[in-house]
């Protein structure tokens, strides 16, 4: 006979557990299923885990900014303690330069002004003064290395800056996606692992539960898919595409980390910084190294993935284009010709932004296309899923009439139609990793 519970998420990275954390908190029963073998251990491992509250729409700003509070005041959050520690979060701000390429921030700066976002205008000095190793030469358009005229100045010098001071980064991803697991079976969640979804039990168009490899099955009224990479496989499986205006799929991505020049203490005194102008951001990490990672500029070819389980995991020459573009900024950088970092891969939607929402079939939910950009706000995504699903389970329409969802930490409602899996690409996305 199968175990029965009253809700199954499929994925057991920081956005699953968020949502099975919320979901328990609700009452629900629920199970949470991962093909590898702890929480964390698919894309939430491989993430930058940057906290950052910039975005070029005014939903995203806002949403980041609600999340950052939930990082800040992590224990709260949580209301339980970890036997493995509890992940940290570095408030380091970050500072992303004015360039040509993001419009001088200027979309960016009203939407953070209308929320009431602090930040700070650094002038050229200033960032001179915080970054004194750092060449303000001009690079624009980011290339590749072989291109002509790589790593030659325009002969013009980036002017100023906008610092975040709510900002900064988690310094163990994993160890935060197991933190909330613990709080979720506190509250009475169940967790299995090494465990592959292979069929979306249903019935007259309703979900009824999940399969797995080994042929066991387990039923639900409500199947969250939240498998990241594999969320299009999932849904392929679940026979929910036809009605989707925006999909998703596994793109491989290449993270640089790098030894900080002996002169610079980046890791105690460094901050997470974005700069399109050369096309990279970086933040400190461990052992006073940089990591650093592709803004997303047209010079940089993004590698899709057909299966998630079978990618190249090896580093090929955009680990030295990184290290060469971020060099521009910083000469005394000692390339090495030892690669190090992360290969992983990130779950995306065309334009960047995630979709949480419902589906044709009843009772099937989708938190997707989440990878790269929407970590930080795991704990809000949580809380706004568990809210979707019970608007929906209560026969509401989402699609005609979509869920309005309260941030209570800034206290501003969001449509969460904003969302949608059906919605039009949205034009005023970065379309980035970084927003």
């Amino acid at each position: 006979m199968p175990q029965s519970f009253d809700a199954i998420i499929i994925g057991a990275g920081i956005i699953g557990n968020a949502i099975a954390f919320e979901l328990s908190k609700k009452g629900y029963k629920t199970l949470s299923v991962d093909s590898k073998g702890d929480s964390g251990h698919g894309s939430t491992s491989g993430s930058c885990a940057i906290i950052r509250v910039h975005y070029s729409t005014f939903e995203g700003t806002a949403f980041a900014y609600e999340g950052y509070f939930y990082w800040k005041n992590w224990n709260d959050y949580l209301q339980f303690v970890d036997e493995r520690g509890l992940a940290t979060f570095k408030e380091t701000g970050c500072l992303i330069m004015q360039t040509q390429a993001n419009n001088y921030l200027e979309k960016h700066i009203k939407i953070c002004d209308e929320l009431q976002i602090p930040y700070q205008q650094w002038n050229r000095e200033k960032i001179e003064k915080k970054l004194p190793h750092y060449n303000l030469e001009q690079f624009y358009p980011p290339k590749l290395q072989e291109e002509k005229n790589f790593g030659l100045s325009n002969g013009n010098h980036l002017r100023s800056g906008i610092f975040f001071p709510t900002a900064g980064y988690v310094t163990d991803p994993a160890l935060s996606a197991h933190n909330i697991q613990r709080a979720a079976e506190n509250t009475g969640a169940t967790f299995l692992f090494n465990s592959t979804v292979t069929e979306i039990i249903q019935s007259n168009n309703r979900v009824e539960g999940i399969c797995l490899a080994n042929g066991d099955k387990y039923t639900a009224p409500i199947v969250v898919n939240v498998a990241g990479p594999w969320s299009s496989k999932i849904n392929q499986i679940a026979n929910v595409t036809k009605d989707m205006m925006i999909t998703t799929r596994p793109l491989k991505q290449e993270v640089v980390h790098i030894n900080a020049p002996k002169s610079i203490d980046f890791e105690n005194n460094g901050f997470v910084i974005s700069d399109s102008d050369v096309g990279v951001y970086c933040r400190p990490e461990k052992g006073n190294n940089i990591l650093i990672g592709s803004e997303d500029p047209p010079c940089d070819a993004h590698q899709w993935v057909e299966d998630a389980s079978d990618y190249d995991q090896n580093f090929t020459e955009q680990w030295r284009t990184l290290v060469l573009r971020y060099a521009q900024r910083v000469p005394e950088l000692e390339i090495s010709t030892k690669t190090r970092g992360v290969v992983d891969l990130y779950d995306t939607t065309e334009d960047w932004i995630p979709i949480y929402d419902c589906s044709s079939l009843k009772g099937y939910y989708m938190a997707c296309g989440s990878s790269g950009n929407q970590y930080k706000n795991a704990p809000i995504a949580g809380k706004m899923m568990a809210k979707l699903i019970e608007y929906c389970e209560d026969n509401n329409n989402h699609d005609r009439n979509p869920c309005k969802f309260l941030l209570p930490y800034i206290n501003k409602t969001i449509n969460v139609g904003f969302y949608s899996r059906r919605r039009k690409i949205n034009k005023d996305s970065s379309f980035s990793v970084l927003g």
